[in-house]
C-alpha cells in the first residue's frame, strides 16, 4: 500500500503495521478494535500511523487482548518506548532490564524504578531532550512501565544508595515528597530491597556531581553507567567496570546502615515535608485579621479569652 508506514523506519512503525495487520486478519474496523480496547478509533489510527503519542503499557495490553496477539504487541512495548529516551541511555535500558542484581548511588534525584508517579512526572518535565508534552508523557509511560519487573518473581537484587539532597530537595513539594519518601520506605519491606542514605556529614567523595549504576546480567558480567544531569554514559570494559564497582563499595561504607537510613527517611518524610505544611508568617497574619472579623474575633486579640467591657448604665 502506498500510504503503508513504513516499519523499518522505527519501532514505533513497526508496532503499528503489527497492530493494523492482526486487525486487518481479525475483520476488524479501526472503530470495532477501539471499542474492544476501550479508547476510540481515532487512538487505534495513530497508532497504526505513528502520528500521535506511543501506546502505553496499558493500551498495548488491551490490544494485544483484543487482537489474540499472544503477548507478541506486549512483547514489542518496551522497545517501543526505548526510542523516547536519549540514543545514549537506551543500550544502558536494555542491559539494566535482564540485570540479575543493580547496584545504584543517587546523587540528585531517587532512581526511576522507586519514582512515584507524581515525583517521576516533576523529574522528566525539565529534561533538556524533552521535545514536547507528548514526549513526556511517553517517558513518564516508559519509566512506570519499567517498575513492574519489581514485582516479578525474577525481579533483581536492588541496593540503592541515597545522596541525603534526593531526600532534601522538594521536588514537586510536600505533598509530592511525602509520597515519594512514603514509597521509599514501602519499598524497603521488599527483602530483594535495601536501602542506604550517604549523610551529608560524610563529606567529600569520589563520585561528588554524578549518580551511579552497575547491573550485573546473568552471566554475571557487569557494566557501568554514570549520569550527571542531562547526559549518560555506558562502560563496558572489565577494568573501568572494576574502578567504578570500587568507588560503590566506598560509597556503601560511608552511608548510613539501612536501618538507620529507613529511620532518616522516615524522620524527614514526617518532619521536614509535614513541617511545611504550617502556614507562613504572611498566611497566618491574613488568617488572624479574617478571624478578628467574625464574630467571637475579639477573644483572639491578646492570646486569650477577654471578657466583653460593659459601660457603666448612666
Amino acid at each position: 500500500m502506498a500510504n503503508e508506514v513504513d516499519p523499518s523506519s522505527s519501532i514505533a512503525a513497526l508496532f503499528g503495521l503489527r497492530v493494523r495487520r492482526l486487525r486487518e486478519a481479525a475483520g476488524l474496523t479501526q472503530s470495532e478494535l477501539g471499542k474492544r480496547a476501550h479508547t476510540h478509533s481515532t487512538r487505534i489510527n495513530q497508532v497504526e500511523r505513528t502520528t500521535g503519542s506511543k501506546p502505553t503499557l496499558k493500551l498495548a495490553q488491551a490490544l494485544d487482548g483484543a487482537l489474540a496477539a499472544d503477548g507478541l504487541l506486549v512483547d514489542l512495548w518496551p522497545y517501543v518506548h526505548r526510542e523516547t529516551f536519549p540514543d545514549w541511555s537506551r543500550k544502558f535500558m536494555a542491559l539494566s532490564e535482564r540485570a540479575v542484581a543493580i547496584r545504584q548511588y543517587a546523587a540528585a534525584v531517587v532512581p526511576g524504578l522507586l519514582q512515584t508517579e507524581d515525583y517521576a512526572r516533576e523529574v522528566l518535565s525539565v529534561g533538556l531532550t524533552l521535545k514536547s508534552p507528548e514526549q513526556l508523557e511517553e517517558r513518564l509511560a516508559a519509566r512506570l512501565g519499567r517498575q513492574a519487573r519489581l514485582t516479578k518473581p525474577d525481579a533483581p537484587e536492588l541496593w540503592v544508595i541515597l545522596d541525603e539532597a534526593v531526600l532534601m530537595r522538594p521536588i514537586g513539594g510536600p505533598a509530592v515528597m511525602r509520597d515519594q519518601l512514603a514509597r521509599l520506605l514501602s519499598a524497603a519491606d521488599d527483602p530483594r530491597i535495601t536501602l542506604q542514605v550517604l549523610p551529608y556529614s560524610s563529606g567529600a567523595h569520589s563520585a561528588l556531581g554524578w549518580s551511579l549504576e552497575i547491573p550485573t546480567m546473568p552471566d554475571g558480567s557487569e557494566v557501568a553507567y554514570i549520569e550527571n544531569g542531562h547526559r549518560g554514559q555506558l562502560f563496558e570494559e572489565p577494568e573501568e567496570v572494576k574502578e567504578f564497582a570500587v568507588t560503590y563499595d566506598r560509597l556503601r561504607a560511608l552511608a548510613l546502615p539501612p536501618i538507620m537510613s529507613l529511620d532518616m527517611i522516615r524522620s524527614v518524610m514526617e518532619g521536614t515535608y509535614l513541617a511545611e505544611r504550617i502556614p507562613s508568617r504572611s498566611e497566618r497574619r491574613r488568617l488572624a485579621q479574617v478571624q478578628l472579623q467574625q464574630p467571637g474575633g475579639w477573644q483572639l486579640r491578646r492570646g486569650r479569652p477577654q471578657p466583653p467591657r460593659h459601660r457603666p448604665r448612666p
